[in-house]
């Protein structure tokens, strides 16, 4: 299997080299890790190459999709990142329940993401983005086939995916986004659906378990000539761990690739989701500690809170192939939501987002050197109708505001990799992002209000490749984020928001695979200005919005190690540490932010068979307490789970596993609500209500059918 991978990524260096010169060296390595030929051998067959080179560039055109990489290219291409970047195949996942983003990405070093409620609304957080942000999602730009999801303003709804729709997800932390035109703190997460290359003729697959969980998944793709298609279909629902918190979704996945010429090929994509979500709400520590079950009251009984919206998305990704080393590549999309959401106030909100990418690849050596050059522009577009009306029990009364929300975002960046050595390449690139977002009133009569962000962040880095299988990376880059409406929708006559957001990041890592260890580690620190939080007044010490921090500090770790101890048992493993604190900020001096755990860490032993069977347990530790509030004066116990899966998995025909999560039937808080000072306005000190319990002893099973 070493000897294969190994063919694979040196093939794929030669079909990209555009000149003799570089083709040589690399056919050389490529004969000697084969075959360990002399050289004198390996340079006489570089002789022959062009020919060589010709014949298997004929074949692979017809083997796949040009608009949608396979799981080998991309695991490729995931080398030339000088930087934490690593991909998830599905098939890690699809052996236990595949239901939420914390399923699926819950090994991937650096990700945090902690389910609210056992369902697909999520905390996540990378390299602690978005640290205050339990709903929805700000810091990360979220991708389906390098087409962004986000909204126009940065938002996000966890409910537009479907993990069991992927082939594999693609995770870039921090500004290692760049080729996505990402330069948040978070980074980037794309999500790539399969195609008819390599998606199965039929699948179906049905999970079911406790607190009435059901989910069912209907899929199919296929090739007929130059046309290929794949379509997905599933269903969730769930009672849910907790009182009032009920969930249904329907969702759907599909997408049409033509291979107009074996250069050109265009791929359209059609998104439908439909989801209804109760919202429990947060407890106090000592509600947490007596019944976790119950809801809030105030959510569940007088403001009835809830978040339901359907959205239908089109989109269209084309790929042009401009000889052997250069492509250039389109994509649009459109995306209607309509979002009905009782919190404190009812919100109605219809929204439009709509935008447009082109991307410019550029594998030419210069002058004999090897170099890749990445270059693309992509302005986007969103406008959203704010209706805001009173909430009486659910249901909305008299209007309390009409915002007029537009956003228009445009972006435009680059990248270079340049290899001074055939091992040792520099990496530098830059972003310019201009964003403006308005805002007004139409039932108060306010006056438009209008904020303009802008920022130029360049980025350099080193990647130096030991041997064909370890890699080390070095980068420093600088991030930049402005708000999203839901942090202006509280505008006063002045914006309460001045800055965007914006850090410097320093990173160094490896990669790699030796003996029995498979690795992926990155050590980073970010020195954040303006970080958007929400603060309370130091006199009134009553809570004032969104507002922007002075000085704070992000550093970490970033661990993902997968270890075959023995034969046919196998120990998956993530741990992240998150140091995150204040700069000698005037109220909170060095204190830690609150809202992630500095030491978070997960693991799994299978016993795998080459029949297809499995099973082992697995953890889920968060061993140091950390704060809910800025100020230090409250925190979230230590907790440590226990899990045990055991199944059978084949390529072809049924699959199914049973699954036991947190035996103990520990109670703990999975993620909770950050705030400023625990026991302002109307929180409670500590019975403020900011925890959110993590589901109790638990079981699911499921059956799948492939063909």
């Amino acid at each position: 299997m070493k000897g294969t991978k190994r063919f694979e990524q040196s093939r794929q260096h030669l079909l990209k080299a555009g000149d003799a010169m570089i083709r040589k060296p690399l056919a050389v390595a490529m004969v000697g890790v084969l075959a360990g030929m002399t050289s004198v051998w390996a340079q006489a067959e570089s002789k022959k190459e062009p020919v060589q080179l010709e014949t298997i560039e004929v074949v692979a055109s017809g083997q796949g999709s040009l608009t949608v990489p396979t799981l080998v290219e991309a695991q490729h291409e995931m080398r030339k990142i000088p930087g934490g970047a690593n991909i998830i195949d599905s098939e890690s996942y699809a052996n236990g329940r595949g239901s939420t983003l914390q399923d699926a990405l819950g090994y991937s070093p650096g990700v945090f993401v902690q389910s609210r409620f056992g369902a697909e609304e999520a905390r996540l957080s990378i390299r602690g983005s978005g640290i205050q942000r339990f709903f929805h999602l700000r810091g990360i730009k979220i991708l389906q086939d390098g087409s962004r999801v986000n909204l126009a303003d940065g938002g996000a709804d966890f409910q537009v995916i479907e993990p069991l729709a992927a082939r594999y997800i693609e995770v870039y932390r921090g500004a290692n986004a760049l080729q996505y035109g990402s330069t948040t703190l978070g980074g980037a997460i794309n999500f790539v659906t399969p195609t008819g290359y390599d998606a199965e003729r039929f699948r179906a697959r049905g999970e079911a378990g406790s607190f009435g969980y059901n989910r069912l998944m209907l899929s199919s793709g296929g090739v007929h000539g130059s046309l290929d298609y794949f379509a997905s279909v599933s269903r969730y629902s769930q009672d849910g761990f907790r009182d009032w918190s009920e969930q249904e979704n329907w969702r759907m996945f599909s997408n049409a690739g033509y291979r107009i010429t074996p250069d050109l090929e265009t791929r359209f994509y059609l998104t439908y989701t439909k989801t209804n979500s109760q919202l429990p709400g947060e407890l106090t520590k000592a509600e947490l500690k007596d019944n976790p079950k119950q809801a809030n009251f105030f959510n569940s009984n007088i403001a009835r809170y809830k978040r339901d919206f359907d959205l239908i998305r089109v989109a269209n990704r084309t790929v042009m192939k401009l000889g052997e080393a250069q492509q250039l590549e389109f994509s649009a999309f459109y995306a209607h939501k309509k979002v009905w959401h009782p919190i404190y106030v009812v919100m109605e909100q219809p929204s439009h987002d709509y935008g447009l990418g082109l991307r410019y690849i550029n594998e030419m050596p210069i002058a004999g050197w090897r170099n890749r050059f990445v270059a693309g522009f992509e302005p986007s577009w969103g406008k959203v109708m704010d209706n805001q009306f009173v909430n009486i029990n659910g249901e909305a009364g008299p209007r309390i505001h009409k915002y007029d929300q537009d956003v228009s975002s445009y972006t435009v960046y680059g990248e270079n990799q340049f290899y001074l050595l055939p091992e040792l390449a520099l990496v530098v690139g830059a972003q310019y992002t201009n964003m403006t977002l308005k805002q007004k009133d139409l039932h108060t009569g306010d006056p438009r209000q209008k904020k303009n962000y802008e920022r130029f962040t360049p980025k350099a880095g080193l990647i130096y490749d030991l041997n064909p299988e370890i890699q080390f990376f070095t980068n420093v880059s600088t991030s930049f984020e402005p708000p999203s409406f839901s942090e202006l929708a509280s505008w006063q006559a002045t914006p309460v928001l001045a800055s965007a957001q914006r850090a410097l990041t320093f990173e160094v890592g490896s990669r790699g695979r030796f003996g029995i260890a498979e690795w992926d580690v990155a050590f980073y620190r970010s020195h954040v200005r303006n970080e958007l939080l929400a603060r309370v007044d130091p006199v009134s010490r009553f809570p004032i919005g969104m507002v922007n921090a002075d000085k704070t500090v992000h550093q970490g770790v970033e661990l993902g190690l997968d270890m075959e101890l023995a034969k046919m048992l196998y120990l998956r493993q993530m741990y992240t540490f998150s140091d995150f604190k204040f700069d000698g900020d005037p109220l909170f001096g060095n204190n830690q932010l609150a809202g992630i755990p500095r030491h978070f860490y997960k693991a799994e032993l299978l016993y795998r068979h080459p029949a297809g069977y499995y099973a082992g347990p697995n953890v889920e530790w968060s061993p140091e307490k950390y704060y809910v509030d800025h100020a230090n004066t409250l925190s979230v116990d230590t907790y440590a789970l226990l899990g045990f899966k055991l199944g059978k998995r084949n390529k072809t025909g049924f699959s199914w596993f049973v699954e036991g999560r947190n035996l103990t039937n520990q109670k703990y808080a999975a993620t909770v609500s950050v705030t400023d000072i625990a026991g302002v306005g109307a929180f409670g000190g500590a019975n403020s209500a900011l925890f959110f319990p993590g589901d109790g002893r638990s079981f699911f099973a499921g059956l799948e059918y492939r063909m």
